[in-house]
């Protein structure tokens, strides 16, 4: 393994994967990622870090208070995940992705390690990316959780600020069935006398996060309830509103008084300071082409009014799905005067098309079927006129094959 397209190979076909393999792939419990991290030299004790879980909106939120701090002056390594296009889209210092020589050389000086301990992939970046933050030196890093909260790799560090965008519905078969079940989950995020902020109050959760936030010790705080000012902000989707109280609301509580103008400022710079994609980001015009990640139901209830919003002739809607997602659901609130055009995304984990056209048939919505998401995403180009406009979503997966064959 010489090169990081050899590495990157590696660790995709070696090791699991749970965004591609599901639960085959799912390892929860932080053992293994406390003595890898122990193995390592605790890199994550090196750095004051920022925890961020939720149902919709970590990533969102993740990147804007890392571009926020960056308007501070600070250096701050992001990492987050799954990644869109490349790898190391995962592990970033100041929207710079991670050196790949960095990348190859961890590989290969531990790989033995991998596999004799059998982490998973994700308990690898996790701790290629803290070895990564304490070896540059950063001022900040900004820790996105994967799955969950509780038993995620990322939940060995003890954070200087906690922060749960809000609680969904949304891998069930792992989590819990219930808003309750799952805010445990990802509640096991909050630390004994680390300040939580708490994304959206609702009543199944909020007695799970105040017993929690009491048993901690932990000041809680519910972005919803505090005032804003009035905040620009480059990400254009209506559902980043929410993640931007979240995100303003926790910076609030880290910064103090230099929470001021020049701070603000990195609200309207999200996609350049931090280089975010795939977040009702648009792709082509004349068509208007536009991609977003949105996979849940939750996050269906924002999109869709915004979508019939826009100014348009027809509506061509693309869309893809993976298991764990409760898409009876969503189907229930597309739009009936779209064109669907449907497709498996090419991982393992996805739910096939002819089960997506089920219910497509059964919610009375005009679906054509495709054997891969870039002939369907053609197809609805090619048969939109330059008034109309194209969405794609419904998976991450649909999102980043887009966008990895620069179609547009």
């Amino acid at each position: 393994m010489n090169t990081f397209e050899e590495v990157t190979q590696w660790l995709f076909t070696q090791l699991p994967v749970f965004q591609h393999q599901g639960a085959s792939a799912y390892k929860p419990g932080l053992d293994k990622m406390q003595a890898f991290a122990q193995m390592l030299g605790q890199p994550h004790t090196s750095f004051p870090s920022i925890h961020i879980a939720g149902t919709n909106g970590k990533g969102s939120t993740s990147h804007m208070i890392a571009s926020v701090l960056q308007e501070k002056g600070y250096k701050v390594g992001l990492y987050t995940s799954p990644h869109l296009v490349c790898f190391s889209e995962r592990i970033r210092i100041n929207g710079v992705e991670v050196d790949e020589r960095f990348v190859i050389d961890f590989v290969r000086q531990y790989h033995s390690y991998f596999l004799a301990e059998k982490l998973s992939f994700f308990e690898i970046t996790v701790g290629m990316a803290f070895a990564y933050f304490a070896k540059e030196k950063v001022d900040y890093a900004i820790v996105e959780v994967g799955l969950g909260g509780r038993l995620d790799a990322t939940n060995i560090i003890r954070p200087i600020l906690s922060v749960i965008t809000n609680i969904g519905l949304d891998h069930i078969e792992f989590l819990g069935t219930s808003l309750a079940m799952i805010a445990a989950e990802k509640g096991g995020i909050i630390k004994p006398g680390v300040p939580i902020v708490i994304g959206k109050k609702q009543v199944e959760t909020e007695v799970i996060f105040t017993a929690l936030a009491k048993q901690n010790r932990a000041s809680l705080f519910y972005a919803e309830e505090q005032a804003i000012p009035s905040i620009s902000l480059d990400l254009l989707g209506h559902y980043q509103e929410e993640n931007k109280r979240t995100a303003f609301v926790a910076l609030n509580q880290l910064l103090g008084d230099q929470m001021d103008g020049d701070a603000l400022e990195g609200f309207s710079r999200v996609v350049k300071n931090t280089g975010l994609r795939g977040r009702w980001e648009t792709i082509g015009n004349a068509p208007l082409i536009i991609v977003d990640v949105t996979h849940n139901k939750e996050g269906f209830e924002k999109v869709i009014p915004q979508l019939e919003s826009l100014e348009k002739r027809r509506l061509h809607i693309v869309l893809g799905f993976v298991k764990g997602k409760a898409i009876e659901e969503i189907f229930a609130l597309l739009p009936k005067k779209a064109i669907y055009y449907l497709s498996t995304p090419a991982i393992a984990r996805a739910i096939p098309v002819s089960k997506i056209a089920v219910l497509a048939k059964k919610n009375g919505l005009a679906a054509l079927i495709f054997p891969t998401i870039l002939e369907a995403t053609n197809a609805a180009k090619s048969a939109a006129k330059e008034e109309d406009v194209v969405y794609v979503g419904g998976s991450t997966f649909v999102v980043a094959e887009v966008l990895s064959a620069k179609m547009i």
